[in-house]
């Protein structure tokens, strides 16, 4: 995918995401590729389609496609890119049409569909010492509900901090040196804050989603993938904590409207607080918003289950690749840690490779707040862990959103709505 330099808050270099298994994706695994051990010399020419990349970093594919092509001289790389918008219709049609890429850009959600329909290789199955190279957590990233196996090598990563406005915290009586490290203390916090500033400030501009649900606790989906689990008691706590804070007025109104896209631009304005970012958001905000980069705190996310959420994005090999030797061995190439680690010095992602993450890059901060960003996000991808449940889409997250909404104004009860929730999605998935 795309790494935007201007990305908004929150919108940390992750997937779409869209409901490709609705696209009408075709096959299954008895027609797909016999699979198996796959072995040999890279020769033959493949294809490679990334997701919106080209325009930006066109340098570095290219020299990491000659490497690669100097190192198999057999072999020859055709580099496709695919635009950002209508990334996953496209890559549904050309799976649907036998004209999938034979190693293709995907985030989790996107290789599901490819998967259940044996359209991509089981790497577990296919390269079974290759998951030694990678972290475990990015790794099982591409395991797939209902399906044995792993279906994309992990390639770059990401995470946010948090920001806040020290000024904010000091105008509302807060130590804007200690801010909360706890959800405790960020619910007393924003209270806190809405009461000093007569609710002229809120603390927060966005209810939860289902990653929030996951860093709370909640289980959020059962373990083999057939019916969402967000409703259960970790998940009614944390939406009952929201409503407090919502009648407080320490989460703004707008964030309960259908139009709403997030916390971002209420940040930037300064009318909230506290909200998740990335390293890109710190160049957006010296630009655009001088009097609010100036006062920017920077702390790590809070979660209950003492592990971040993993943002990443991965690379799968075709189970019908004419040359799938090569093919894989490009994959593996594009996502070792040298190559890895030369993309994170072209922008601010993180390698998913072993050992990488020790790197001083990542360990020592260079006197920037880019930095300082860099350092606290590596910290918390060492354990980090993928919390969006590979098939929760975008009607669903939608779904979601609309029942919390429902639960702050008191239509429902917190319970009430994630059970209400939940028996929507569940029943998505069962039209799937």
């Amino acid at each position: 995918m795309r790494i935007s330099q201007h990305a908004s808050i929150g919108a940390l270099a992750t997937a779409a995401a869209l409901a490709v298994s609705g696209c009408g994706i075709g096959g299954s695994a008895e027609n797909a590729a016999p699979q198996g051990e796959i072995t040999g010399a890279a020769t033959g020419e493949i294809t490679f389609q990334t997701w919106n990349l080209k325009a930006d970093y066109s340098d570095y594919f290219n020299g990491v496609i000659a490497a690669f092509e100097k190192e198999h001289p057999g072999a020859r790389v055709k580099w496709l890119d695919q635009p950002a918008e209508g990334y996953a219709e496209k890559l549904s049609v050309d799976a649907a049409a036998g004209e999938l890429p034979d190693v293709v850009n995907v985030a989790p959600d996107l290789v599901y569909p490819l998967a259940e329909a044996g359209l991509v290789l089981d790497l577990d199955e296919a390269r079974p010492e290759a998951s030694r190279g990678y972290l475990p957590d990015a790794w099982s990233g591409f395991a797939m509900p209902g399906l044995p196996g792993t279906y994309a090598y992990p390639w770059y990563l990401n995470t946010g901090p948090i920001f806040y406005n020290r000024a904010l915290f000091e105008k509302a009586g807060l130590d804007p040196d200690a801010p909360p490290t706890t959800y405790g203390e960020l619910f007393d916090q924003a209270i806190a804050m809405a009461e000093a500033t007569d609710g002229e400030i809120a603390m927060l501009g966005q209810t939860p989603g289902i990653v929030d649900l996951g860093l709370y606790g909640s289980q959020l989906i059962n373990e083999d993938g057939t019916a969402f689990a967000f409703n259960d008691a970790a998940a009614v706590e944390m939406v009952q904590r929201y409503k407090v804070m919502y009648d407080a007025g320490a989460l703004v109104p707008e964030a309960l409207t259908q139009d709403y896209t997030g916390s971002g631009e209420q940040f930037m304005s300064e009318a909230i607080a506290w909200a998740p970012g990335s390293a890109y958001d710190l160049d957006n905000f010296r630009t655009n918003a001088p009097s609010l980069y100036e006062n920017v705190g920077i702390t790590e996310i809070l979660t209950n289950t003492g592990q971040a959420h993993m943002y990443l994005q991965g690379l799968a090999v075709s189970a019908r690749a004419s040359h799938p030797a090569t093919a894989a061995a490009f994959a593996e190439f594009v996502t070792n840690a040298e190559n890895q680690e030369a993309f994170a010095r072209e922008v601010q992602i993180f390698p998913s490779t072993v050992g990488s993450l020790d790197d001083p890059y990542f360990t020592e901060e260079d006197g920037t707040d880019e930095g300082r960003v860099r350092v606290a996000a590596a910290q918390q991808l060492a354990n980090a862990t993928s919390y969006t449940p590979v098939r929760f889409s975008d009607q669903m997250q939608n779904i979601l959103r609309n029942e919390i909404a429902l639960a702050m104004r008191g239509d429902k009860t917190p319970r009430e709505a994630l059970d209400a929730a939940v028996d929507a999605c569940n029943s998505l998935l069962d039209t799937e």
